[in-house]
């Protein structure tokens, strides 16, 4: 398996970072300009950093989710799986999930060009 990157684990760290402050632009700097991403609230995918900032708006207007990134696993070398660590909250502050998911990510020149939400291995289930 070949090692991690630490330039593309740097571009995922900071793409978390900027979508757990709600900073949209600086997330979408990192993100190629043909981006596909993930519905996971609503289902389906969005493609292009602005469907991506629509979405999120919308998102954000409903729940609070905030996804703290615990261990990489590359996959090969375009692919990184990400374990994440999500709790969401309603706007009223309640929670609505507190559990560890996946996320995968296609990186591509040192941006994001697909993230999708993967089944976690189950090797990772207890970690």
């Amino acid at each position: 398996m070949p090692d991690l990157s630490p330039s593309k684990i740097g571009v995922l760290r900071a793409a978390y970072a900027a979508f757990n402050a709600r900073n949209i632009d600086s997330a979408l700097a990192l993100m190629t300009s043909d981006v596909t991403w993930p519905k996971a609230f609503k289902g389906g995918f969005v493609q292009g950093p602005e469907e991506v900032r629509a979405y999120w708006s919308e998102q954000w207007s409903e729940i609070d989710p905030h996804v703290e990134p615990v261990a990489f696993h590359e996959e090969d070398d375009d692919c990184i799986l990400v374990q994440v660590h999500q709790v969401v909250l309603d706007l009223s502050g309640t929670v609505l999930a507190d559990n560890v998911v996946a996320h995968r990510f296609t990186v591509a020149n040192g941006l994001i060009k697909a993230m999708e939400v993967a089944p976690l291995p189950t090797a990772l289930q207890s970690s």
